[in-house]
């Protein structure tokens, strides 16, 4: 016995290697990792960051401790740099106050009681909170943003349309008679259409906008700069493309059609709950009308 593992232990060569794959680049990016908003990440691009409790900050932490527009990240030739912006609460580069300066992978950033971490994309932790974001913010199904994304954004773009008086406009998306699906074809035929659907909307939707998927059969578009004519003819574009679509359900076909509801922002409806329960009235009002529609009534 002894010999035998002597001889196979001796056949067991090591394979050589390059080492492991280059990383793939990834964003830069801010992460609460201390305090209120933990958790939370912005991206660092071309475009200057803004972090601070405005709504429309890039990076809200909606903390008194956090002044309205407290500090902005930006990059340029010479790499990313940080500035504070006159918080009452002075920003803190690796815990020492700061009117401007550079930001290296690693640095700390104190936003009032929040510290926030910044990576550099070229670098393996980067792919690694890549990795944990798309987990917290994307649905595993369809690689739709999930609900709890969708809610955040709805928050940001409410507060752009408050301010600025811009048109938004939120759908809300039901598969028709999706239970039959599950019932007579088993939930992985149901996945599968799922999917097909989560990527039939990403293919169709404006760049500016977001779908996501918010329940089961459940889907969500929200349409910035849309006033409620423009989404009706974008949302029924939709229904169209899917009900001349087949779909592919455990090696059967079929054909799906969708019930949309729409609302658009006005002061009777200024906050995420109140915009979706006009959405969810305005659906009701689709399916209890024969399904295969668009209604903008709730």
């Amino acid at each position: 016995m002894t010999q035998d593992r002597n001889d196979k232990a001796a056949n067991q060569r090591t394979i050589t290697t390059t080492g492991p794959a280059p990383l793939e680049p990834h964003s830069s990016c801010l992460i609460v990792i201390r305090g209120p908003g933990i958790g939370q990440r912005v991206n660092v691009g071309d475009q200057p960051v803004l972090i601070g409790r405005d709504p429309e900050a890039d990076l809200q932490i909606g903390n008194p401790s956090v002044s309205r527009r407290h500090c902005e990240i930006w990059n340029c030739v010479a790499g990313y740099r940080i500035r504070d912006l006159g918080a009452t609460n002075r920003t803190l580069l690796n815990l020492k106050e700061l009117d401007e300066g550079e930001l290296k992978d690693g640095d700390l950033v104190t936003v009032g009681e929040s510290v926030c971490k910044f990576v550099d994309g070229g670098s393996q932790e980067a792919r690694y909170h890549a990795a944990v974001y798309q987990l917290a913010t994307q649905d595993s199904l369809t690689g739709l943003p999930n609900r709890r994304h969708f809610a955040e954004t709805m928050e940001r773009e409410l507060a752009r349309a408050r301010r600025h008086g811009r048109a938004l406009t939120l759908a809300l998306i039901d598969l028709d008679h999706f239970k039959r699906i599950n019932d007579d074809l088993g939930h992985l035929a149901g996945d599968q259409v799922l999917r097909r659907f989560g990527a039939l909307l990403r293919e169709h939707v404006r760049a500016d906008d977001l779908p996501a998927r918010i329940g089961g059969e459940e889907f969500a578009l929200l349409m910035p700069e849309s006033d409620l004519d423009a989404a009706f003819e974008s949302a029924d574009r939709i229904r169209q493309i899917i009900a001349e679509e087949s779909f592919d359900a455990g090696g059967q076909t079929l054909k799906l059609t969708i019930s949309i509801g729409l609302a658009c922002w006005d002061t009777s409806r200024d906050s995420v709950s109140a915009l979706m329960r006009a959405a969810d009235r305005a659906l009701y009002r689709a399916k209890s009308e024969g399904r295969n529609r668009v209604s903008t009534k709730g």
